[in-house]
């Protein structure tokens, strides 16, 4: 493999205000890209009546930013490693803010459906900053940051359906976008004058066939999987996307493999260390997912069925914000306890604790209290896993690969999230019961649905404690001081 083309580092440690608040700033961007994500979903059943749209077609509202978010973040990521991290971080973050404008000055759900589309592009923000906080940090401090980047996700969901809730709530609908539009662009504007531009990159020609070539297959893939429930799985069209999906991935995978430059390097995807974490990722992702369906549709259901709530959407978004607080004051012990066992241990010990907190919900899922309980244990052990996951793959990759390799791992859990949404929601539809006329979920379908989330967490556990050695490479220098590329033959060798 040719060694990418030396690129001058700065002379001197990076010092001062703007230094200090770099991992504020991409936490930042972290978490309102999350906020993004959640804001429409307590407008999904008011959005029929305000745009004149079915409710099918009101659906897209989420899945148009699931999709295009899959197809980019690897995309972007690679890109990032090729042009520059914080130039594709700010082009990302500009999509988000251009989407929530657009939203905002809209009622037209086709207009809508393409502006989320666009936000979709903020799913690469904390890939790129993870590997922004690789280049830049010494190691002493690169744990705690990552493990805060990775946390955000989590940090951002429940910190947004309340507040989302709350706008929708007591103002216009449209006020939420505006509000995701300033904060999106204070988001620029802070990357622009706090993150540094990394001097890592692995130079090239952009391999645009194998761009096409994942898209087309991941769009395939998630819109069988996200559309099943509804078009029907045996469907002529849910079958032929499969199919479809299938076909082009496997020819993208061939055509990756004879790539000079490919878009994803398969042959490292290849070796356990990598590999075996993309796995755990997608079932990491599956677990954690189900928490927030499963707890949100649990607690507003209707007195009446027995075990029901019947929380407001308010309510129900307090009820996972300390599980979001959580993960915020804990993503520095999941750091500490990579640092002393490594991150496979970290990554196995947050998904028992997932596991751990489905039996709680198995245990009692009536009182509120064990409620909020058992969510906030799934939460903790997500925090642990999804801290661990970027540190596997920082350990495993050379450096002018970060951003595209956990690109992929980043969608790996997209995947495992829209397999959970389609999961959790067929085992709901076969288990229901009337209340007063409409068919609501069982108690026991809600269980059955823990007990899946909480097999696969188990899985996840296991998969990660077959993963090769984590040890950190050999010694790397400081990143201001280094010599920026690092080939595959020079990490084969660390």
């Amino acid at each position: 493999m040719v060694s990418p083309a030396p690129i001058p580092a700065p002379a001197r440690e990076p010092a001062g205000l703007r230094a200090r608040l770099t991992i504020p700033v991409l936490a930042y961007c972290g978490i309102l890209m999350a906020v993004m994500q959640t804001v429409v979903v307590p407008l999904l059943p008011d959005l029929p009546r305000l745009t004149g749209a079915s409710p099918a077609a009101v659906s897209w509202m989420v899945t148009a930013s699931l999709l295009s978010g899959a197809v980019l973040t690897p995309v972007l990521g690679r890109a990032g490693d090729m042009y520059g991290k914080r130039r594709v971080l700010l082009l990302s973050f500009t999509l988000m803010a251009v989407g929530s404008v657009i939203c905002a000055l809209t009622s037209d759900i086709g207009v809508l459906i393409a502006a989320r589309a666009l936000q979709g592009a903020a799913y690469s923000v904390v890939p790129l900053s993870i590997s922004i906080l690789r280049d830049e940090l010494p190691p002493e401090r690169r744990g705690s940051a990552v493990a805060l980047m990775s946390s955000t996700v989590g940090i951002g969901a429940a910190l947004g359906l309340p507040a989302a809730a709350m706008v929708v709530q007591y103002a216009d609908w449209h006020t939420m976008f505006w509000v995701t539009a300033a904060l999106g662009a204070t988001g620029v504007a802070l990357i622009r004058w706090a993150v540094p531009e990394s001097p890592v990159r692995e130079p090239g020609r952009f391999d645009v066939a194998g761009a096409l070539g994942l898209a087309a297959g991941l769009v395939s893939l998630l819109l069988a999987v996200s559309q099943g429930g509804q078009w029907g799985w045996g469907s002529p069209r849910v079958v032929g996307l499969f199919l479809a999906a299938a076909v082009v991935l496997g020819l993208w995978w061939w055509q990756q493999l004879r790539a000079a430059r490919p878009l994803v390097d398969l042959r490292l995807v290849s070796r356990p260390r990598v590999g075996l974490s993309h796995v755990a990722a997608l079932l990491t992702g599956f677990a954690f997912y189900a928490n927030s369906l499963v707890t949100a549709q649990l607690v507003q259901a209707p007195e009446a069925t027995g075990y029901g709530l019947g929380l407001s959407i308010v309510q129900t978004g307090l009820c996972l914000l300390p599980g979001g607080v959580t993960m915020l004051l804990l993503s520095p012990l999941s750091a500490r306890i990579s640092a002393a066992r490594g991150p496979r241990v970290t990554l196995a010990l947050g998904a028992a604790v997932i596991a751990s907190g489905y039996a709680v919900r198995i245990a009692d899922s009536r009182d509120l209290w064990m409620i909020i309980l058992g969510a906030t244990v799934v939460a903790t052990g997500t925090t642990l896993a999804y801290s661990a996951l970027p540190a596997l793959i920082l350990r495993a990759v050379p450096a002018g690969q970060t951003a595209s390799a956990n690109g992929v791992n980043v969608l790996m859990r997209t995947i495992g999230q829209a397999v959970s949404s389609a999961a959790v929601a067929a085992v709901l539809v076969h288990h229901t019961s009337l209340v007063g006329g409409l068919p609501v979920p069982t108690l026991h379908g809600y269980l059955l649905a823990f007990a899946m989330a909480g097999a696969i967490a188990l899985a996840a556990c296991a998969v990660a404690l077959t993963i090769p050695g984590d040890q950190e490479p050999a010694a790397t220098p400081s990143p201001r001081k280094r010599t920026p590329a690092l080939n595959d033959e020079a990490m084969e060798g660390a």
